[in-house]
């Protein structure tokens, strides 16, 4: 990337990083979350997503908006990455499962707030090519696998939280399984094609579940190896 294109790269991040974050303000009545902790900017800042979309669509990687990556699939909305990595409430020594690994970029942003991530995604060329993007940009904390997602990584668990970026009908047994108490797992549910609705689950130190809404949503189905 030249001068000039690097300068027009970091203007559009600070545009987008305050766009994100007046969402985030004005959303905070509806989703429990009034502002982004300085760990979570400092990563949205520190993630190059221009790497992480496809040639045609540069000009569009600093919008505040979802972009298709192929295949059916999209990077998400940099709000929403902001706000369901939030909503996860990450340790540095946290350990995060993420169902869906796309073009790799929420896994980015984990991955600089968690010690590990384990990224399950169900189409093998999207996850060759993240897990070579987020090789080339130095992430080492970092494991991607293909497989059903609605399955988790069972060898890996229990996991301090998880994040599920595809829709599914109802949150899948296994991952409320594998996730260890006092954690925290971020989903949305409900049919594709329509306005699907965001759900905190928080699992108590006694493995009790308490579920909230926090946000409409619209996300790409969850892929499971029986559909």
């Amino acid at each position: 990337m030249n001068h000039d294109a690097a300068n027009d790269s970091e203007r559009a991040l600070r545009h987008l990083l305050e766009q994100v974050v007046a969402e985030t303000r004005e959303t905070g009545d509806r989703t429990g979350c009034h502002t982004l902790s300085a760990r979570v900017l400092e990563a949205l800042a520190a993630v190059p997503r221009h790497r992480f979309v496809p040639p045609d669509l540069l000009e569009w990687a600093y919008a505040d908006r979802p972009l298709p990556i192929g295949r059916g699939q999209t990077i998400s909305q940099p709000f929403i990455v902001a706000l369901m990595t939030e909503l996860l409430d990450l340790r540095p020594d946290a350990v995060v499962l993420e169902i869906g690994t796309g073009s790799g970029y929420q896994t980015a942003v984990l991955a600089r707030l968690a010690r590990q991530v384990y990224s399950v995604e169900r189409i093998p060329a999207l996850a060759t090519a993240a897990a070579r993007r987020l090789e080339e940009l130095g992430f080492i904390n970092v494991e991607i696998r293909a497989d059903d997602g609605a399955q988790g990584w069972e060898e890996h668990a229990p996991f301090d939280g998880i994040m599920v970026t595809a829709a599914a009908d109802e949150t899948p047994p296994a991952l409320v399984r594998q996730l260890k108490p006092g954690g925290r797992l971020v989903i949305p549910v409900g049919l594709p094609q329509r306005t699907q609705d965001l759900r905190l689950l928080h699992k108590d130190e006694n493995g009790v579940v308490h579920d909230r809404s926090v946000l409409p949503v619209v996300f790409v189905p969850l892929i499971r190896d029986h559909e």
